[in-house]
């Protein structure tokens, strides 16, 4: 019967019974790896009874109407619309199967929750599951909680993602179990990479700059090279596109050409541009000139060069002579 059949089974049945074309149509999407089993198993396939194709066609069936649901309103939505027309016990072993063989991102379902109510779901909880979570949210999202938790619980906490690399599922399910009863979803089985410096980059991308000066001052006393590093990586020579004309004018009275120009060998057509507008005709003839005749350079000096101009912006927004906008913050330069 349909149920003791394995996956690669019912897939065989499923295409014989669509036909040819059908199937050519879906061998498209594959890889040839898959394709050769697929077919392999095909050919051993020789009887299909028509309980048995039933049986394949409903189940098939189910998991589209369960892969709709998802990707309309996630797992919690899902479960609730399969439970109603399934009932219980046949949503959670669809969802299962589902989300088992698509590995569902940890927390899918407070993805759509709105910032506040998660910060009031998770602010009693232990520091390293709030890191935790909040390693898991979209860089906005995670950025509107972070800024609103206590000073004291954002160095910690910031530290805590900062050296977070991977975790396992036991840890998350554990954790998944405790912020929504009754859940469905079963993470897959290899280790699952959250947190570490990217992620906190992102997140302090995403707060006030108060936020982000705190923070950053703070692992300065207590780890000076993780400090550094987050500093490198939060504004990098090709966003100076994202700057104003004044902003960039400002900057370029401080920077040393010799340092522009080889910054801007290894830039984009569009940071370029920017540049160049901002100064005057001659300066810029200059400047291209000086660019023709350096000829080939080593990608080490642009990466220098480029690392001393945005140090340059760094100090330049310390002062407060030029203001770089962070979350929740309107302008872009003032």
């Amino acid at each position: 019967m349909a149920d003791r059949l394995s996956g690669i089974e019912k897939a065989a049945v499923l295409l014989i019974a669509l036909g040819q074309d059908v199937s050519k149509e879906v061998f498209k999407h594959l890889e040839s790896e898959e394709i050769e089993e697929l077919y392999l198993q095909i050919a051993k396939t020789t009887k299909i009874s028509p309980e048995m194709k039933d049986k394949v066609f409903e189940e098939f069936n189910e998991l589209m109407l369960a892969q709709q649901y998802l990707s309309q309103g996630g797992i919690t939505y899902a479960r609730e619309l399969l439970e109603s027309a399934l009932g219980e016990s046949k949503a959670v072993e669809i969802i299962t199967k589902l989300t088992s063989s698509l590995q569902v991102r940890p927390f899918d379902f407070i993805q759509k929750t709105e910032s506040e109510q998660i910060l009031n779901f998770i602010q009693g909880e232990h520091p390293q599951i709030i890191a935790l979570i909040i390693s898991y949210l979209p860089g906005v999202k995670a950025g509107e909680i972070f800024r609103n938790l206590s000073e004291e619980k954002q160095v910690d906490i910031a530290r805590r993602i900062a050296s977070m690399e991977r975790t396992s599922p036991e840890m998350i399910r554990e954790v998944e179990r405790v912020l929504e009863r009754k859940l469905s979803t079963v993470v897959g089985q290899d280790y699952t990479s959250a947190g570490g410096l990217d992620t906190l980059v992102e997140m302090l991308a995403n707060v006030d700059r108060g936020t982000e000066k705190t923070i950053i001052e703070s692992l300065s006393e207590t780890d000076p090279e993780l400090a550094e590093e987050i500093r490198k990586r939060m504004f990098v020579f090709e966003d100076i596109i994202l700057l104003d004309d004044r902003g960039v004018q400002q900057i370029l009275k401080s920077v040393e050409s010799k340092d522009l120009s080889l910054a801007l060998k290894g830039s984009s057509e569009d940071v370029s541009e920017k540049i160049f507008k901002n100064m005057s005709k001659r300066a810029a003839d200059m400047l291209r000139e000086d660019m023709e005749f350096a000829g080939p350079v080593r990608v080490k000096d642009v990466q220098e060069a480029q690392q001393k101009i945005v140090n340059v912006i760094r100090k330049l927004e310390e002062t407060g002579e030029i203001i770089i906008a962070r979350g929740g913050e309107d302008e872009m330069i003032v």
